[in-house]
């Protein structure tokens, strides 16, 4: 590890740098500031507007567009209102390019300086190119609220959020190949029952970025049950024309595969740590092992109290955050059962 310690930091820092950019994505979307930048270029959106002529210019082009034209025209919608959401979407893609230059100069640097291994070298090309897509995934989904419907396809949002979480977790997992680069005895069963749970995990969170793109936290605000005494409410078989349309495009079907589905996490993590404790695990992996639980049961808690108390900002962010701790607890066990 002492040879490779610029290296993990280097790696560890672009972790920090992801959980800030999903964070400020949380608060993007929940100021409903996605949409107040109406074009991509690399160089020149660097900065905001330095000028109030420019100001004035960037404001009269967002009133070319569906978010204007079709909601904020009808409310009394000033420039000052206008350069509030224009930071928030300037702040995440700004976030993006810092994470462009403090991936792309230190890992030129080290392979400069034979710092990396062959295998590193190709994880880090991995990343570097998970990166760029990531970057696409994001205008991919803007552009979606700009033609049209004045909001973003909650498809496009999930994709964008999920691959950040995946980018996050796989750069996570290549500072821990070089943390720990000492092998564990591997529990074959241990190992199954983490990789479903990551994978059920996954599956949260995509939900998740379905609840998010279409509000659906803000209808059936009760829990265990979802409204009028209903474990499933009619109208998750009656919005759309049929019942898959329903579970991946409707508000209530949406929030009953999400609020249901988190029963199935945290039961399969609860069921990791049950096994393992059956088993003489090391001290690393029954600390991971011990916080994973607590997470998973913090973040059921959080996703009950969000949804009864109408997602409001503060409570949104935090279950965002603790999702993000929740998969970086998951990956960390994964990998010291697997490594």
């Amino acid at each position: 590890m002492k040879n490779n310690k610029p290296v993990i930091i280097w790696l560890l820092s672009g972790c920090v740098l992801l959980f800030i950019m999903v964070m400020v994505g949380g608060i993007t979307r929940l100021t409903n500031s996605g949409l107040s930048m109406t074009d991509w270029h690399l160089v020149t959106d660097t900065f905001p507007p330095l000028s109030e002529e420019k100001w004035v210019d960037a404001f009269e082009e967002y009133k070319k567009f569906p978010e204007y034209q079709k909601i904020n025209i009808h409310n009394d919608f000033t420039l000052s209102d206008y350069k509030f959401i224009y930071f928030w979407e300037w702040f995440h893609r700004f976030i993006g390019r810092i994470i462009g230059v403090v991936f792309i100069i230190p890992f030129l640097y080290f392979l400069i300086k034979k710092k990396l291994d062959s295998h590193t070298i190709k994880k880090c090309l991995i990343l570097l190119a998970m990166g760029a897509f990531q970057g696409f995934l994001g205008w991919f989904m803007v552009k979606s609220g700009l033609i049209d419907n004045p909001d973003v396809s909650h498809f496009r949002l999930a994709l964008h959020l999920t691959f950040a979480f995946i980018t996050f977790a796989y750069t996570l997992w290549v500072a821990l190949d070089l943390i720990y680069p000492e092998k564990n005895e591997v529990y074959k069963s241990l190992k199954t029952i983490a990789r479903i749970a990551l994978v059920a995990l996954i599956i949260q969170i995509i939900y998740g970025g379905f609840v998010a793109g279409l509000n659906a936290g803000l209808v059936h605000n009760h829990w265990p049950l979802m409204s009028d005494g209903q474990f499933i409410h009619d109208s998750v078989f009656i919005e759309q024309s049929t019942l898959f349309k329903n579970l991946v495009e409707g508000k209530s079907g949406v929030q009953f595969v999400h609020r249901t589905f988190a029963y199935v996490v945290v039961a399969l993590i609860a069921f990791l740590y049950y096994k393992a404790r059956q088993i003489k695990l090391n001290t690393t992996q029954n600390r991971g092992l011990k916080v994973l639980l607590s997470f998973v049961f913090l973040q059921f808690i959080l996703g009950v109290f969000t949804l009864l108390f109408h997602v409001p900002m503060w409570l949104g962010l935090t279950h965002q955050l603790m999702a993000f701790l929740l998969l970086t607890a998951m990956t960390f066990v994964l990998h010291r059962l697997s490594k």
